[in-house]
């Protein structure tokens, strides 16, 4: 070995040649660990989710698909209700959402029992479209809505 110091002492440069092996197993180990998390970060928040808004009063939900009078999906269509519930229908929420690259959105936790079926006012544009649905009937709801047709 080589005495740079002139001291006799060669523990620096034994350092010098384990630094690289160390650090490069360092590296390996954690492109390792972040290889998978960025896997998993990259495929968690997609366009393809489903934009949903809740209203936590039941088990009901409504999904609805807007398209275009040529069968294309809307992006950021507006979908609007107003649920009115309780004793009266005094107690009421007002819920918009708007659909994603696929023409799709949910409204959760809609009630069972309502006096009168909910009125979905779905607007993109100057197009609007109105549509009926009883949670009662169907708690499960799935509308297509095709706007700019008659």
């Amino acid at each position: 070995m080589y005495d740079l110091a002139g001291s006799g002492d060669t523990s620096f440069l034994r350092s010098l040649k384990m630094a690289p092996r160390t650090d490069a197993r360092r590296f390996v180990q954690i492109l390792l660990v972040l290889i998978p998390l960025a896997y998993l970060v990259s495929t968690s928040g997609t366009a393809a989710d489903v934009p949903e808004v809740k209203a936590d009063i039941g088990p009901c939900s409504a999904e609805f698909t807007v398209l275009d009078k040529s069968g294309k999906p809307i992006y950021d269509a507006k979908i609007r209700v107003t649920v009115r519930y309780g004793f009266m229908e005094k107690r009421k929420q007002d819920l918009e959402i708007g659909t994603n690259s696929d023409g799709k959105a949910r409204v959760t936790g809609l009630p069972i029992k309502l006096k009168r079926p909910l009125e979905y006012k779905i607007s993109f544009a100057q197009m609007t479209k109105s549509v009926m649905s009883d949670p009662g009937v169907e708690c499960h709801d799935k509308e297509t809505v095709t706007l700019g047709s008659p």
